[in-house]
């Protein structure tokens, strides 16, 4: 080959620089874009701008590296028997997920507002509250949740700055980091909670001066993860709105048991405080067919089925695991395994309660 000439050699040379020197640039770029994401993201007043977050935060951004930003797990509770059992089974799966890596979980408290004491108290922490003034719920046992957290937050010492509000039939199958950020809640969407649908009830408690209906989520107060300060002030207000709403004979009529659920978000929008939504935060059997990366199994829904693994929703099933099957007793221990071909969401459920149950000491004295 001949020898190149000194002129291309040059060329060559330069052109190579400028390629150098765009691919560094541009990885630069990229690194400085990333962390100014970050930056942007952690600060609240630029978040609320840049991004909505009833859509979704970015997943690289769930877990941020620092400080664990603890949060405090309560929930309310009655003291019925189909309240205390449900509550036993969840305080264990919150003891073997509260220090297993990646939970962020601190204190437990059970807000009991039966107005006194009960026998489980030396089970599991648990702060006393008084129920609503007799007939004041009208028959409506859960609007006493919203005035147990106001007389909880006002008179408890609670020392972490963030708050997960549960419910009994929870249970905790992976560790759950704290998935708030900044001034914005992390929440559950619920497929039936429909702001945009009931518009003209809302507009009863949200009026149109407020703002749009879209910034009432479409969540219910439980799973949520917040800020102590934010539940402080939203709390009254969401006592007072589910009192007022049950008062409404449209709105009881439109609303029934998810009543007090729209009042929280009634009562969040209200103080401009709109939430995280994360569809991985739980699942629901039977209709959730697998446990994956989600944080929290709510076994609210009868699980029945067929011996050859068919769902029979709506009919009693030759297997079966229904929650309200043991209204006055807990269920006993070691429950049959669900048969073959039933999801793995509701074989693992079953599991989480026969270890729970196993376990729990005097499970069978009919606490």
């Amino acid at each position: 080959m001949g020898k190149a000439s000194p002129f291309f050699l040059v060329f060559l040379g330069f052109g190579f620089f400028i390629a150098s020197y765009n691919l560094i640039t541009m990885v630069i770029q990229n690194q400085n874009r990333d962390t100014d994401l970050v930056t942007r993201l952690e600060d609240a007043s630029a978040l609320s701008i840049k991004i909505d977050p009833v859509v979704g935060m970015p997943n690289e951004l769930k877990r941020l590296q620092g400080v664990k930003r603890l949060y405090h797990v309560a929930l309310t509770a009655t003291d019925a028997p189909y309240s205390k059992w449900q509550c036993r089974i969840m305080y264990y799966w919150y003891k073997k997920m509260k220090d297993a890596e990646g939970s962020e979980m601190g204190g437990f408290t059970r807000v009991l507002h039966s107005g006194s004491p009960d026998n489980l108290m030396d089970e599991i922490p648990t702060f006393v509250v008084d129920p609503l003034p007799a007939g004041m719920d009208r028959g409506y046992i859960v609007l006493n949740r919203p005035w147990a957290f106001v007389q909880w937050l006002d008179k408890a010492n609670i020392e972490e700055d963030y708050i997960l509000m549960g419910e009994p039939d929870h249970i905790f199958v992976n560790p759950l980091p704290n998935l708030s950020r900044g001034d914005y809640p992390a929440a559950f969407p619920f497929f039936y909670i429909k702001p945009s649908e009931n518009e003209k009830i809302i507009r009863k408690f949200y009026p149109e001066e407020k703002g749009p209906v879209t910034n009432v989520d479409p969540i219910g107060n439980s799973p949520v993860i917040i800020k102590k300060s934010q539940l402080e002030k939203i709390a009254p207000i969401w006592m007072n709105v589910s009192l007022k709403m049950k008062e409404d004979p449209d709105t009881d009529k439109a609303f029934g048991w998810v009543l007090e659920m729209y009042a929280y978000v009634v009562a969040s929008a209200l103080h401009g405080v709109q939430h995280i939504l994360h569809k991985d935060f739980m699942i629901q059997p039977p209709w959730d067919l697998k446990v994956g990366s989600s944080f929290i199994i709510h076994y609210t829904y009868g699980c029945d089925y067929s011996l050859k693994g068919k769902l029979t929703y709506g009919k009693i099933g030759e297997w079966r695991f229904d929650k309200r099957s043991h209204l006055q007793r807990p269920p006993p221990r070691n429950l049959s395994l669900p048969p073959p071909g039933v999801p793995e969401s509701v074989v693992t459920l079953v599991k989480m309660v026969n270890e729970a149950t196993a376990n729990i000491p005097g499970w069978d004295d009919g606490r």
